[in-house]
């Protein structure tokens, strides 16, 4: 017998019934020249219905793979590859939900992973032929769900990249669990923003000047986290993280920890007095160290909230009231924040300020450690 007849050399698989359900067959192996016995188990499947027709299906693929010439030893596949897609789908949102219990997801990204994740199903159930085990999750399947995110459902180049990035996490759990050998997403590349701006969505003056007079007489506390976006350039979802202790009054700063900052970081940010005045008028300091600075009705609290109630509060508020265009969010008073102290100062004060690795390509050239207070942004009046 030839080498590759040997290679090639293989024994049907066989479904075996009883205590122990299992698949076995033998192959040869090249490294030790002898027919040798792979065995798939099939006990983790509860239902006798649905181990007969994972068995069956598991025997079609390997018949066939065998039939071409597969060697379970020379590609060492792992035995996983044979999981059932929609469980490996369960384990990883058990992984997303242990994940966001430890802090290492964002409250913002378990729910659009979540949400990506179901759409993925749903397109699935959908195809005509739709995937059963965890193997057949390839590049084919991921490129088909990009062009329906993309192309089919007429959406943003930039969502078409989150679903990528969403799938790109998706197949780092299953390699790394062995349910794949291969990454699907590799060679897939990202759209990028390449072609398009970004609208920032600045508010005028005189719309600033409404928005704090607003603020000033139905909400106060609101406007402390407006001027906390506005003036430091804390994004809302750290916003709800923060804790009286993070606040210095004797260095004029605000510690924005590696657990609640967005590039999982600690960054020091200078706090203007014009907020610290606002603070103090609010006594917020007459509360507990350990309390979060927002938390029920704006005010300081022990329970962590979602940063969703500043978004909220803002639309259906504010901007109703005023009659504000929908373009003005909540958002848009960091970008007008940034926009306006460049105007002022000079664009690394504000990079720092900001914590920003891009503008104007300073972070290349400059330490982004600010660990103290900058005193030209300390007595910074803004027309906010």
């Amino acid at each position: 017998m030839s080498k590759i007849q040997e290679i090639k050399s293989y024994t049907p698989p066989i479904l075996h019934t009883g205590k122990d359900w299992y698949i076995d067959f033998y192959a040869f192996n090249p490294v030790d020249g002898v027919m040798k016995r792979k065995k798939i188990k099939l006990n983790f499947i509860k239902s006798v219905k649905e181990r007969r027709a994972y068995a069956k299906g598991c025997i079609n693929r390997l018949s066939e793979k065998l039939a071409t010439g597969w060697n379970p030893w020379i590609e060492q596949e792992c035995g996983n590859a044979f999981l059932l897609f929609k469980d490996v789908i369960d384990k990883y949102r058990t992984f997303l939900a242990k994940m966001q219990r430890d802090g290492r997801y964002r409250q913002e990204t378990i729910k659009s992973y979540s949400s990506y994740l179901r759409n993925m199903e749903i397109f699935n159930e959908e195809k005509k032929v739709p995937i059963t085990y965890i193997y057949q999750f390839d590049k084919d399947f991921c490129v088909m769900l990009l062009d329906e995110v993309y192309i089919t459902r007429d959406n943003t180049a930039f969502t078409r990249d989150n679903y990528l990035g969403f799938l790109k996490s998706f197949s780092t759990f299953c390699l790394n669990h062995n349910y794949l050998t291969q990454n699907p997403t590799a060679g897939i590349s990202s759209l990028g923003r390449k072609g398009k701006k970004k609208l920032r969505n600045i508010l005028p003056p005189e719309t600033l000047a409404k928005v704090s007079d607003y603020l000033k007489n139905h909400n106060p506390y609101m406007l402390l986290a407006s001027y906390i976006l506005y003036y430091c350039f804390i994004r809302p979802a750290e916003m709800v993280g923060l804790r009286l202790n993070d606040i210095s009054l004797k260095k004029q700063t605000i510690f924005v920890s590696d657990n609640i900052s967005k590039n999982r970081k600690d960054g020091t940010i200078t706090l203007p007095s014009k907020v610290i005045h606002l603070m103090l008028d609010l006594h917020i300091f007459n509360n507990p160290g350990d309390y979060y600075l927002f938390s029920d009705g704006f005010r300081p609290g022990k329970t962590k909230r979602s940063e969703k109630m500043f978004r909220d509060w803002w639309a259906h508020h504010l901007r109703k009231d005023l009659k504000l265009s929908a373009q003005y969010k909540f958002y848009s008073l960091k970008d007008t924040g940034i926009t306006n102290m460049l105007r002022h100062y000079d664009v690394l004060s504000v990079r720092d300020q900001a914590r920003h690795s891009s503008i104007l390509m300073t972070d290349i050239y400059t330490p982004h450690d600010i660990q103290e207070a900058n005193d030209l942004i300390k007595n910074y009046q803004g027309d906010f």
